[in-house]
This record gives structure tokens, C-alpha cells and sequence, in this order.
């Protein structure tokens, strides 16, 4: 929660700098936030690389059908929310924010004291091809040097995003809300963060009774009583902001739902790389909040959003492990494929973050869901646990 409450200091920092201070404070933060959103525009490809590359390399052999299984249902299920949340949000923010949008104004601006251009290596859609040939090869091959050197890379990368990108987050929000302030278009985008992250709030509850009503009617058991089980796994990803951290209270929690230990040793820590549908949920809103607010932008269709949703599951499986590591992971996506601006960019990541607790919570709490049901077609296989992640 210290970052959300840094975050937070920063929304409100930056709107005081763009109301009060002088032009060269304005210009000072303006010139910080162009420097990180540089450094993050190159990250991202490396993350998609470096993450997706290293998890389709360290997937375990031997576990046949049971992997198969699981990664499907895990992606079946984030793509699903990912289109009710596109559905939803679609059809409900622009009723909900036609008011506050209309009121934005456009002020001045202002600029920094560099503008410093920072060239990503390769862009996303390189860096996810090269994850997979690598990633896919390295599986197919065993080449154990390979997979060191992707999981010592992926190593380099994280302690990058935990020292440096994530503690520089605030910052970067700062100089974004100094800059809608300048413009004018603040207070109306205000009001709308707290549309949107009811909005997604709620659609993350409606997504795990989905889930747990079809699961239990399927399985022959009370989705309430299974639903209660999984309550102790649900608080404790609320207040860690982290899947990983809650595997053992989730592992305890799906055995009480009788999955067979070995099934639920394996695909709960699995699904926590792999099954992201209540941060799906959160990024798909929020990226149709800010289409709807940010002039230049404009909001597809459905089938102009499902080649983004495919490549968003996909691109889960890339999600760093720190707070937030599922919307950094997404950047590129947003960027590449709905043309987000770095202010877009900058506002996605101040909606995400906001709440990033709660699509935590719905993601772990949604895996109980997918282990039933592996249970159920699978039985129980005894496997080794998978690395996790956030």
C-alpha cells in the first residue's frame, strides 16, 4: 500500500506544481517525467522478452495433458473478462463520464528543459516473437545455459523495475497531473478515476461469482461454500498486492475445496503467473476510460479490441513481480496496438495502480476456480509446484 499512498502524494503534488509553482519548478518535473517515461518506453519490450521467454522455457516436462489443461482454462478464463470488461465498460463509461469529459478545458503548456529520445532495442511485437522462438526452443532442446542466462536476465530486468522504474512511478505521475493541470483537463479526469475503479470493482466480483456459480453447478458443489473457502486467500492478496505471497493461504484454502493435493500443488502456483482475469478485467476498463477522456483517441468495437485482449492474456504471462508488474507488462500492448500516448500511458498506470490490490485478489481467488475444475477433468497427478510470480 506504500506505493498506492506515494502515488497518491504525487497525483496531488503534481496538481499543486501545474497551479502554483513557477515555471521553472514546472519545468524541472516536466523534464523528470520525460526522462522516466523514456526509460519505461525502453523497458517494455525487454520485459515482454525477458519474462515471457524465461516462463515458456521453465515450464515443467512430464506433466502432459494436466499443463495443457491448465494453461488453457487459466487463458480461457482471462480472455472471457476481458471481453465482458470491454462490454461493460464500453457501454457504461461513456453514459457514466460524458459529463466530466465535456468539462475539460484546455489551458497552456508547458515543456521540460530537455527532450531526451530513448530507442527501445526492438518493439513489442519483436520482442514477444523472440520470447517464443527462444522460449518454445529452449523447452524443446533442454538448453539449460540458455535458460539460465533468460532467468539471469529476467533477474536484471526486475531488480531494474523494483529499485529504479517502480520507486520513480510517483515522480512520473507527478509530471503527468502538473501537465493536466497546466492544460485544464485535470479535475474532470479526477472525477472520473473514481468512476472507473467502482466500475471495476465491481465487475471483478461479478467475474469470481461467474466463476465459482458455473464451477460449482458443474462439480455438483455449493458455489457458496466454495466461495467462503477461498475468502482467507481473497484478504490476504488484498493486503500483500502479490499472488505469490499468497500461495500458501490459497494452497490451504483449495484443499479445504477437497482439490486433490497434487493437482492444487501444481496449478495454484502455476495459475499464479498465468491466470491474471481480475487485472484483465481492471486494464481492459481502464483502457477504455482514458480512450474515452484523451482527445486523439478513439474507442473500437468489440472486434477491434479482440486482437488486443488475445495478445493481453498472452502478455500476462510477462507480468513482473511487483506491484503493478501486470500493467507494465501491458504498456507495449496499449501503446502499439490501441496508440497510447505517454500521457495515456501515464494515466493507465495511476488507474491501475489505485486498485491493483483488488485485481490481485480477484486473480487468486479466481485460480481456486481453475483448480477445480483441472480437478475435476484431471484428477489428482502428483506434480512439482511451478515457480511463481506476482
Amino acid at each position: 500500500m506504500n506505493l498506492v499512498l506515494k502515488l497518491i502524494i504525487g497525483i496531488i503534488a503534481g496538481i499543486l506544481v501545474g497551479l502554483y509553482a513557477p515555471e521553472f519548478i514546472v519545468q524541472l518535473v516536466f523534464t523528470a517525467q520525460n526522462l522516466i517515461g523514456q526509460l519505461i518506453k525502453f523497458t517494455i519490450p525487454l520485459i515482454i522478452l525477458f519474462y515471457i521467454a524465461s516462463g515458456i522455457a521453465s515450464l515443467p516436462k512430464g506433466s502432459g495433458s494436466l499443463l495443457g489443461k491448465t494453461v488453457g482454462l487459466a487463458y480461457g478464463s482471462t480472455i472471457i473478462a476481458g471481453i465482458l470488461a470491454f462490454i461493460v465498460a464500453s457501454n457504461v463509461l461513456p453514459e457514466l463520464t460524458a459529463s466530466t469529459v465535456a468539462e475539460a478545458s484546455h489551458g497552456g503548456t508547458a515543456k521540460g528543459f530537455i527532450d531526451i529520445q530513448i530507442t527501445p532495442l526492438f518493439d513489442v511485437m519483436t520482442a514477444l516473437a523472440i520470447a517464443f522462438i527462444f522460449g518454445i526452443g529452449i523447452s524443446a532442446t533442454n538448453a539449460n545455459s540458455l535458460r539460465t542466462t533468460l532467468n539471469e536476465a529476467k533477474d536484471v530486468i526486475e531488480q531494474l523495475l523494483s529499485k529504479v522504474i517502480i520507486p520513480a512511478l510517483p515522480f512520473y505521475i507527478a509530471g503527468v497531473f502538473a501537465e493536466m493541470t497546466v492544460d485544464g483537463s485535470v479535475f474532470s479526469t479526477l472525477k472520473t478515476f473514481g468512476i472507473v475503479l467502482v466500475l471495476a470493482l465491481v465487475m471483478h466480483w461479478i467475474w469470481i461469482t461467474v466463476l465459482y456459480v458455473t464451477t460449482g453447478l458443474a462439480i455438483g458443489k455449493s458455489p457458496a461454500t466454495l466461495l467462503k473457502n477461498m475468502l482467507p486467500a481473497y484478504f490476504t492478496a488484498l493486503g500483500t498486492m502479490s499472488s505469490a505471497a499468497t500461495i500458501p493461504v490459497s494452497l490451504r484454502a483449495n484443499k479445504e475445496n477437497e482439490v486433490s493435493d497434487g493437482v492444487a500443488n501444481f496449478t495454484v502456483p502455476l495459475c499464479a503467473s498465468i491466470h491474471l482475469s481480475g487485472s484483465t478485467i481492471t486494464i481492459v476498463t481502464c483502457a477504455t476510460a482514458v480512450m474515452i477522456m484523451t482527445p486523439g483517441l478513439s474507442l473500437p468495437g468489440l472486434t477491434g479490441m479482440l486482437g488486443f485482449i488475445f495478445m493481453l492474456g498472452v502478455t500476462m504471462i510477462a507480468a513482473p513481480g511487483a506491484p503493478g508488474g501486470a500493467v507494465m507488462a501491458a504498456l507495449g500492448l496499449l501503446a502499439s496496438m490501441l496508440g497510447f500516448t505517454d500521457a495515456a500511458l501515464a494515466l493507465m498506470i495511476a488507474l491501475y495502480m489505485a486498485q491493483d490490490s483488488f485485481g490481485t485478489a480477484c486473480n487468486v481467488t479466481g485460480d481456486g476456480a481453475i483448480a477445480l475444475w483441472v480437478d475435476k477433468f484431471a484428477g489428482g497427478e502428483g506434480l512439482t509446484p511451478i515457480t511463481d510470480k506476482e
